[in-house]
């Protein structure tokens, strides 16, 4: 038998020392050939130390946290034949080598560390039967290599569900093999295997615009997003009655007219909402007219039909335009000018509208205002609980040209009308 030294090997370019930041194996464990040692910390990356060898572990050569310099001494093995460290301890003498001729008049030559000696290694015995392996304890965080953790969040495996045959359970490469490969069932006995194919989509048309849109929005813009709820109780009851004796050439009212409604009001109060920021020449555009962009999803994406001059237009007037613009956008009709114009936009995502969402603002725009999901909720009147019909308002503002004071000033505004609807329908 004999003794195997695995030094700090040179780790990456110009790297003279790395930090140890976790132990692969304990003293007395057996390894195999290339089964990771270690891992160090460089300052660009984590690196795992294989072992070039298969022997038992003897020593470990540093503490975790413990700053080594490359080459110094990390692991000590015990393996069969000669080592490269003889059974006295003193070091295999290398073959002597010839110094190669210095260049004249420059630099001196590098010396040449020789290469290791070849270590006659005995034909391998198989690899014992793996054992069974108690089932993790719930909660237990799985031990796996950096490199095996890598791996598993590629393939989208949960490591928690996988059984590890190494020391004190640790995930080893062959176990996670063994997990995608579909021998190993999950752990309800379902047979379930993990997809690990991958479509690529390139992006182009729509979707390639909305990207860059959205992109620009989020580069530039510095956004902050006010959440508020409203009491729609009475708007509903008011909706249906009016919908319940509608003429025959008007559209169904849904909740978006009241809203654009209730935008239109509540900019008047606060002008500086209805606005473009050039951010580039430093200028803040506020408009007069107020052109509402109604985000519409459509089977090639998201569009933002321009609902134009809604100051000048009633709730009825307004639902007509809402559900033309609507009905040419998921056709694929709308024209250039239908989409191109808005000083303000109102997103929704209707009965998914969630709890609470954080709407990018439409570049250049200033401001976006989102509607989430209208549910029943229990509300506290002063002497019981009753049911109220509640819908959270998420709107999104430029920051750096309105200020959280003007931003919640102008939910409120609106938040107001919704709630008493008559207020829609009076003149300032």
């Amino acid at each position: 038998m004999g003794e195997h030294v695995v030094k700090l090997p040179d780790v990456g370019e110009g790297v003279a020392e790395a930090e140890l930041v976790e132990w692969q194996v304990k003293t007395g464990d057996v390894v195999r050939e290339d089964d990771v040692l270690a891992v160090v910390m460089t300052d660009k990356a984590a690196v795992e130390i294989p072992s070039p060898v298969e022997g038992t572990i003897l020593w470990l050569g540093a503490e975790i946290g413990e700053i080594l310099a490359v080459g110094s001494d990390l692991i000590r093995l015990e393996v069969s034949g000669e080592g490269n460290v003889a059974e006295a301890g003193a070091p295999v003498e290398a073959p002597e080598t010839a110094p190669p001729p210095a260049e004249e008049d420059g630099p001196p030559a590098r010396a040449q560390i020789p290469a290791p000696p070849t270590i006659p290694v005995p034909d391998r015995p198989p690899a014992p039967a793996r054992q069974p392996v108690p089932a993790r304890r719930e909660g237990e965080k799985p031990l796996a290599a950096p490199s095996v953790r890598r791996r598993a969040k590629d393939a989208g495996v949960d490591l928690r569900q996988v059984q590890g045959s190494g020391p004190a359970g640790r995930i080893t490469h062959d176990d996670l093999d063994l997990w995608l490969s579909g021998a190993r069932a999950g752990p309800t006995g379902t047979g379930r295997v993990a997809d690990t194919s991958v479509q690529e989509i390139k992006i182009v048309g729509l979707r390639r615009k909305i990207a860059e849109r959205m992109a620009v929005s989020k580069r530039n813009i510095a956004h902050i997003t006010y959440v508020d709820d409203v009491d729609m109780t009475e708007l509903e009851r008011l909706r249906e009655s009016l919908n319940a004796d509608r003429r025959g050439d008007r559209p169904r009212l849904t909740v978006l007219p009241f809203l654009i409604q209730a935008m239109v009001g509540a900019i008047r109060r606060h002008p500086q909402i209805n606005a473009h920021f050039d951010d580039a020449a430093g200028i803040v555009r506020q408009y007069g007219g107020v052109h509402v962009g109604v985000a519409t999803q459509t089977p090639n994406g998201l569009v933002v039909p321009v609902v134009r001059h809604v100051e000048a237009r009633g709730l009825w007037d307004t639902a007509a335009e809402v559900s033309r613009l609507a009905d040419l956008a998921r056709s694929g009709t709308a024209a250039r000018d239908d989409l191109m114009g808005s000083t303000i936009t109102l997103t929704s995502l209707g009965a998914l509208g969630g709890l609470v969402s954080t709407p990018v603002i439409n570049h250049p725009e200033v401001a976006i205002v989102g509607v989430n999901k209208l549910q029943v909720r229990p509300v506290w009147d002063g002497n019981a609980f009753v049911p109220r019909k509640m819908m959270n308002l998420s709107s999104s503002f430029d920051h750096r040209i309105i200020d959280g004071w003007d931003a919640a000033m102008f939910v409120q505004a609106i938040k107001r009308q919704l709630e008493t609807p008559a207020t829609l329908f009076l003149e300032d």
